[in-house]
């Protein structure tokens, strides 16, 4: 993204990469996500109880699930076992789970070529929805209905 030029993106006009992932770190730090910028992840193994992680300063997180978004590097997500198909892209299913259960990939290491941040941040998403809905226990939408949504948009909703 550091080198790309964003135009038309939906939302806006046109931004530099760079800015706009400053622009998303700043967005993730106002819901106090606790962020390890820099931090390499050297190693993930599956466990009984999901997964865990080492990165290159020798420290290790549990994780229920995890989501691969390395660019077109596959080390990690080949390291952890996740099938590949004949093209050497991760294999994922439409949700963008791999074979490895409650692993996902997304963005470049699941396309041949076909790089794009709008498509990064769409396989992020089906992740992210399909996690939230394993949690839930229910399917699990990624938007908020206003209490007044039907008065003010139900004319629209009956005709369509």
């Amino acid at each position: 993204m550091h080198k790309a030029h964003l135009f038309n993106y939906p939302g806006i006009g046109s931004i530099d990469g760079s800015n706009y992932i400053e622009t998303l770190r700043e967005q993730v730090d106002d819901f106090e996500v606790d962020r390890h910028q820099g931090t390499k992840i050297t190693d993930i193994e599956s466990t009984d109880g999901g997964f865990t992680i080492t990165t290159d300063d020798s420290d290790e997180y549990e994780s229920s699930y995890v989501v691969l978004a390395t660019g077109a590097n596959r080390d990690l997500a080949e390291g952890l076992g996740c099938a590949l198909t004949d093209e050497g892209t991760v294999d994922v299913d439409v949700t963008m789970e791999t074979s490895v259960e409650d692993a996902y990939a997304t963005g470049a290491m699941v396309r041949a070529e076909e790089w794009q941040a709008v498509i990064s941040a769409g396989d992020g998403a089906a992740a992210a929805l399909n996690i939230l809905t394993k949690e839930k226990g229910e399917h699990f939408h990624d938007f908020d209905v206003p209490a007044d949504a039907e008065e003010l948009f139900g004319s629209l909703v009956d005709s369509s």
